[in-house]
């Protein structure tokens, strides 16, 4: 995951006070959603980014044929055993996948409306890479289906690119943004990365306003976290690179949400700004704890295996490897490599992980569809904790809604931890039979 600020996240799960034992009885809530996003992964690329640890694979020659058939084969799979009726989104990430022939993302979306309810109007997005070459794709890409774009910037340092590893140049960016508002008006994101090797913020300024002066309605702001077996790690560990200090990231973030801001900018996310409603709904599905479907090498999904007769969600992670991918599809319709059902707490601790990423936060609505009754109040309305980030004016909380403030979302990794042992807190209490737990029971989303 490339967003600013959760890199912590993940590493807040050693915290948990879960166990499959502790919570053998727990009766948790079903999944009756009929709609669901989808997500595709394309694993290829032309080459590896120096700051790149994704699922990605550098091949001289693909089989795009075997690969679109596949992708098509676990796509109806996938969606057959979640039971969705509707699909609300669909976005092709990687990789490359703009790597990827136009028919192939034509071929997936035609088993999807055969499978399930897709919308003229759905959001149909592509990830792309601004060279040239794969630029002059963009109009076939929308003739199979495409209608938003969101591409990979990144920078427009000339310097900065050769150190991130990218294939493209400044130029090219600047043909692919214009190409990209006249094929997708409103439509078009794009990718910008700061907290990279010497960046100043007199020099992001300038950057800033230079991608205003060509940007369409959507622009993300992604944080360098240097992963280990990456090149860039590498270079900054032996101090050939050297990244800008956490006050200087802080100045760096702040800069441009002011920045953005000025321009009639709207942050609806932790990373993601938008005007005149470009918001993109389908991470706002992840966000907002809806039920997503991953198709591809290394996808992953949350859904209920609707199809096979189970009610509880799921999570899913495919195989990673292509070719291993591949073959296990071809045997099995599928190459699902892990699948576990999620507890109770599983679920509510992604919750508050990423309902608090948004604007708008965690409403009580939603919570209370996967916590068995117990409302936010129930959970939140005690805790000293949460009282003191309110304090502190880094929260806002009410009984219908719990969020960060424009403070507490720069500062989202060292709220969250303490938020997810209030509710592990909360659960525990109650297994240990505290009666102020939650009095769970099946509920429907």
């Amino acid at each position: 995951v490339r967003i600013y600020s959760i890199r912590r996240l993940y590493v807040c799960k050693r915290f948990s006070c879960y166990s499959p034992e502790r919570n053998r009885n727990f009766s948790r809530p079903s999944e009756a959603a009929d709609d669901a996003v989808v997500y595709v992964h394309w694993p290829y690329c032309r080459r590896r980014c120096t700051y790149c640890n994704f699922n990605k694979y550098i091949s001289a020659s693909i089989d795009h044929d075997r690969m679109r058939r596949c992708l098509v084969r676990e796509t109806e799979t996938l969606l057959q055993q979640s039971g969705a009726t509707k699909v609300n989104s669909v976005f092709f990430g990687g990789g490359t996948p703009n790597l990827a022939l136009p028919g192939t993302m034509a071929a997936v979306l035609e088993v999807i409306s055969q499978n399930a309810l897709l919308p003229t109007d759905a959001e149909v997005t592509l990830e792309a890479n601004p060279s040239s070459t794969e630029t002059d794709k963009l109009r076939e890409f929308k003739a199979a289906g495409i209608n938003r774009l969101s591409l990979g910037i990144q920078t427009f340092s000339p310097a900065d690119l050769k150190v991130l590893g990218r294939d493209h140049t400044v130029e090219d960016s600047l043909r692919a943004i214009q190409e990209g508002r006249a094929l997708f008006p409103g439509r078009l994101s794009l990718d910008l990365i700061f907290g990279r090797p010497g960046q100043t913020v007199q020099a992001w300024q300038g950057e800033l306003q230079q991608a205003l002066s060509v940007c369409d309605d959507h622009i993300s702001l992604y944080q360098l976290t240097l992963e280990r077996g990456t090149a860039l790690f590498t270079q900054v560990e032996h101090k050939h690179q050297t990244v800008p200090d956490p006050d200087t990231m802080a100045d760096l973030y702040a800069c441009a949400r002011d920045m953005l801001h000025a321009a009639g900018f709207y942050q609806y996310e932790v990373s993601n700004f938008a005007r005149n409603g470009a918001e993109s709904s389908h991470n706002l599905a992840y966000w907002r704890g809806k039920q997503y479907i991953g198709v591809g090498p290394g996808a992953h999904g949350r859904f209920a295996s609707r199809g096979g007769g189970q009610t509880l969600r799921e999570a899913r992670i495919q195989i990673l490897e292509p070719q291993h991918w591949m073959r296990e599809v071809d045997r099995l319709g599928h190459a699902t490599a892990k699948r576990t059902v999620q507890s109770q707490l599983d679920i509510l601790e992604e919750l508050v992980m990423m309902g608090l990423r948004i604007t708008e936060g965690l409403t009580n609505e939603r919570w209370q569809q996967f916590s068995g009754g117990a409302s936010l109040g129930d959970v939140f309305g005690t805790s000293q904790v949460v009282q003191g980030f309110v304090a502190a004016g880094l929260l806002e909380f009410s009984h219908s809604v719990l969020k960060a403030t424009r403070s507490g979302m720069a500062v989202l990794d060292s709220i969250i931890p303490d938020l997810l042992l209030v509710t592990q807190d909360f659960y525990q209490r109650y297994t240990q039979g505290d009666p102020t737990g939650p009095q769970v029971s099946h509920r429907a989303e």
